[in-house]
């Protein structure tokens, strides 16, 4: 058996298949949309001052300040989710914010409410790894470097 047919027939059963790469590509999609709108309510409670998210921010003792920031923040990354070239570096950024809210939940408010941000983090970094090409792209725009197809060819800019 020639080398390359053996070191081919090796990597197959590591590599997804195409389909199935597929599906869980659609599969993150549908959770991106569920939790961007996930923290999109969770960012107007605290944007609007809703009583309960007060109540929250009274019992750990910081101000309307940090609701509204954190509600800000919230709002962001739930929008920046639902933008295909933004999705990935949103991912990211929710990694902090559920990682801090996890860790509030756990010293200043229900230590077993700790669980939920802690399993979206889970969550959120799947996410960003399956926008991680996109990301690279949207660095690339940044740095100047981005491509753009033009008749089937990538050309830089």
């Amino acid at each position: 058996m020639p080398e390359a047919v053996a070191a081919a027939s090796l990597a197959a059963p590591n590599a997804p298949s195409a389909p199935r790469r597929r599906v869980a590509s659609a599969a993150l999609t549908g959770a991106r949309v569920v939790l961007a709108l996930f923290l999109g309510f969770s960012a107007v409670a605290k944007l609007v001052a809703h009583a309960s998210a007060v109540e929250s921010f009274d019992r750990m003792g910081w101000g309307s300040g940090a609701m509204y920031a954190i509600g800000g923040l919230e709002l962001a990354g739930a929008l920046a989710l639902l933008i295909p070239l933004l999705a990935g570096v949103a991912a990211i950024a929710l990694v902090g914010l559920l990682a801090g809210a996890s860790v509030v939940q756990l010293t200043l408010l229900d230590p077993p409410n700790a669980v939920m941000p802690a399993l979206l983090i889970v969550l959120v970094v799947l996410i960003a790894r399956d926008r991680r090409e996109r990301t690279r792209e949207l660095f690339a725009l940044l740095r100047g470097q981005g491509r753009t197809a033009r008749a089937g060819q990538w050309t830089k800019l």
